[in-house]
């Protein structure tokens, strides 16, 4: 069954569902917030029927398991049965043994440590292809099929969940602080599935583009692409540069430039979701990454 899965993702998922686990039931649950999606539908089962969030975690996933059996690909599919129960393996354990974690009842501070821990822990997960089920999977194949990032996928969803839990257990106080968790955790999420893939590409006016583009190649291992332009006020045809560089390669693009042609004109802007040789892709062209 859990044929062409890599170990590393599965230990990062395992990792992402501690962190995640870890935060809910020390955080959100223990504070008596709510959280969105399937997991805050298992709180509000947990605090109206006292019912075990780790079993109904895994009850309510399974119609979703079907789903994504169908439309998330066997890998995929395979990644989020592993997500979904240590999800579940976690949550048991640490309601078990839960921290006795003192914030002077400042709701603030836990609404923000509460969003930091599930954000890392989801966004470990999705960039390890997995997820923990329910809203997950959802917000994965929004992502997938409309580019829809799953933070922002995820919080829309959850404002459901929220209201179904205002209405049963939430206080108005509970529920602000719970939408402060879910807004740091939908950034928190964003951050940790695009920050590592975040690049800087920089687009390059010169009066030496044959030689600013050898450098970059044989100095740096970054392909340049050429395009042909037109200065407006110069009225000169021009040949302008464009190569995308990992962040921590920006001051040798900039000692790049300045060696070759210090008056070069440099526009430089964040790049996210880079594909392709040197980022995700390795020099035989095969995947560095799932």
């Amino acid at each position: 069954m859990f044929s062409g899965i890599r170990i590393r993702n599965i230990l990062l998922i395992l990792l992402g569902a501690a962190i995640f686990s870890f935060g809910l039931v020390n955080f959100t649950i223990q504070h008596e917030l709510a959280e969105g999606g399937f997991t805050g539908i298992t709180l509000i089962l947990l605090f109206a029927f006292q019912w075990d969030p780790a079993l109904m975690n895994l009850v309510l996933n399974i119609p979703m398991f079907f789903l994504g059996w169908k439309m998330l690909g066997r890998r995929s599919f395979k990644y989020t049965v592993i997500g979904t129960v240590a999800v579940s393996v976690f949550i048991k354990i640490f309601m078990k043994y839960q921290m006795q974690i003192h914030m002077e009842g400042d709701l603030f501070l836990v609404s923000l440590f509460a969003g930091v821990f599930i954000g890392v822990g989801l966004g470990i997960i999705f960039r390890s292809g997995g997820t923990t089920g329910g809203s997950d999977i959802i917000a994965r194949l929004a992502h997938k099929k409309f580019g829809i990032t799953m933070g922002k996928t995820m919080f829309a969803f959850d404002a459901v969940v929220i209201l179904l839990s205002w209405a049963v257990y939430l206080d108005y106080r509970s529920m602000m602080y719970t939408l402060v968790a879910l807004f740091v955790g939908a950034r928190v999420i964003d951050f940790v599935q695009e920050g590592a893939y975040s690049a800087r590409g920089a687009f390059i006016v010169t009066n030496y583009p044959d030689e600013m583009a050898e450098m970059i190649g044989t100095v740096m291992g970054r392909g340049v692409t050429v395009f042909k332009g037109y200065g407006h006020f110069s009225k000169e045809d021009r040949e302008i540069l464009y190569c995308v560089v990992g962040k921590n390669e920006m001051i040798r693009l900039k000692n790049i430039i300045n060696s070759v042609d210090p008056e070069a004109f440099v526009s430089l802007m964040e790049v996210h979701d880079v594909m392709g040789e040197g980022f995700t892709l390795d020099e035989q062209k095969r995947p560095i990454q799932d």
